[in-house]
């Protein structure tokens, strides 16, 4: 996922680190860790090849992908029960995704956040729809891909909503559609949203609102 953050989309050329890894056991886990070497890097990822031993006892090799940012998602939901998509080019498919308004919050040095994932979530809206909101819920927390990367997201629920100009990054191409959340949920059901937050998101509102 590419931030939007402004800076970022001008920052440093891809690098490629040659530097020694890291040797160290894993310290969780049932798999032995015998090395772990980077192998690229670049503003929003970075790769690393670990030679491991596994749980039944075999030699192997791990890829592992590290996202400098936690994935944020915002559900805009309005007094009418309306919401908001977005459509947007995804390079890495080569087709257009229907999704709900996401974006990153870049890590500090720490690993943390540098910014409130609140603050993240409501500059994202912001900027994709031009919308604000006085009420925010989180709604859910996930792992994208668990068994290649350590990313990990957050959604939020969004209401009492105030419409706006959106403000979209320099790199950003989007159609955004206002729409009924159940109209929604079924382009989830039906296959037409893939984007993995969406349909978690999507499909978690569902079911608290069948719960009501």
């Amino acid at each position: 996922m590419m931030t939007s953050t402004r800076s970022q989309a001008s920052v440093q050329h891809f690098i490629r680190l040659e530097e020694a890894g890291d040797h160290r056991p894993c310290e969780k886990g049932p798999w032995l860790r015998h090395s772990s070497q980077p192998v690229y890097e670049n503003p929003w990822i970075s790769l690393r090849h670990e030679e491991v031993t596994t749980p039944t006892g075999t030699s192997g090799i791990y890829g592992k992908l590290h996202f400098k940012h936690v994935a944020v998602g915002v559900i805009p939901v309005d007094a009418e029960g309306y919401t908001w998509l977005v459509k947007q080019y995804r390079y890495a498919l080569e087709q257009d995704s229907w999704e709900i308004p996401e974006g990153g919050c870049p890590e500090a040095e720490d690993g943390l956040e540098q910014e409130g994932l609140l603050e993240c979530a409501k500059r994202e809206l912001k900027e994709e729809t031009g919308l604000s909101a006085d009420k925010w819920t989180e709604l859910l927390r996930l792992h994208t891909s668990n068994s290649v990367t350590d990313e990990w997201a957050v959604i939020y629920i969004a209401e009492n909503l105030t419409e706006g100009e959106p403000e979209p990054d320099e790199f950003e191409e989007l159609e955004i559609r206002r729409l009924p959340l159940q109209q929604a949920i079924d382009m989830a059901m039906s296959g037409e949203i893939t984007d993995a937050m969406s349909l978690a998101g999507l499909f978690k509102l569902a079911l608290m609102q069948a719960d009501r």
